[in-house]
């Protein structure tokens, strides 16, 4: 992916042709990374954005630590360690979603891990509907392993939040981007200014979809 972008401790200010008087306004967002003339493929970003590489790598560190925790837990009854990860799991992703995930403890990891890598821009509002996600299992989850809720349920949801952090790392699929898509795509709601540029293009099919439709629509009404 082709990248333009101003040092992070540099603040240019956008050309006029990069933004125009009629350019797009975008809402708030209390997450995310706002960098002045971002350009992306050719494309000029306003939204906040995240590091793509930094949310995988982030995925990978979150799918081992609660895969040895599952361990533990399946193999050798020993439970604590499950306790304490779904804890901190609830506070990690408490922390992304509220104040940004750039605060997060294992962003801070994630970032030594890929910082010699050339960053990979992608919107902050579809990330932050995924971790919503998270948010809610990691909640669930500690209730369950804390009141000592042992057999199927939590094993199942161990599972299920294991798989979605493997497909987030390994994959790169953003299970937040795949279910703003298929909103879009059925009608339950308008496009997003400040979704611009998701993992694997996914957003971009979707304002294509919505695009052909309204064409089609227009056509047949003339």
């Amino acid at each position: 992916m082709s990248l333009i972008a101003p040092p992070e401790h540099a603040s240019p200010q956008r050309s006029s042709s990069s933004v125009g008087v009629g350019g797009p306004r975008h809402r708030g967002l209390r997450v995310g990374q706002r960098i002045s003339g971002l350009v992306v493929n050719g494309r000029a970003l306003y939204a906040p954005v995240y590091n793509e590489n930094e949310v995988r790598a982030a995925a990978g560190l979150t799918m081992v630590i609660g895969a040895v925790a599952f361990s533990y837990a399946y193999f050798d009854h020993l439970f604590l360690p499950l306790k304490i990860v779904t804890s901190f799991f609830f506070i990690e992703f408490l922390t992304r979603v509220t104040i940004g995930f750039q605060f997060s403890p294992i962003r801070v990891v994630s970032w030594v891990m890929t910082r010699n890598q050339p960053p990979d821009w992608v919107s902050a509002k579809p990330k932050r509907f995924a971790w919503t996600l998270g948010l809610g299992m990691g909640a669930a989850m500690t209730v369950i392993t804390n009141v000592n809720i042992h057999g199927y349920l939590p094993r199942s949801m161990c599972l299920i939040c294991l798989t979605l952090m493997w497909m987030e790392s390994v994959l790169g699929l953003c299970l937040g981007c795949k279910i703003y898509t298929l909103m879009v795509r059925r009608g339950w709601r308008q496009t997003d200014a400040d979704i611009e540029l998701c993992a694997g293009g996914v957003c971009e099919v979707a304002f294509a979809s919505v695009g052909n439709q309204s064409t089609g629509l227009a056509s047949e009404q003339r």
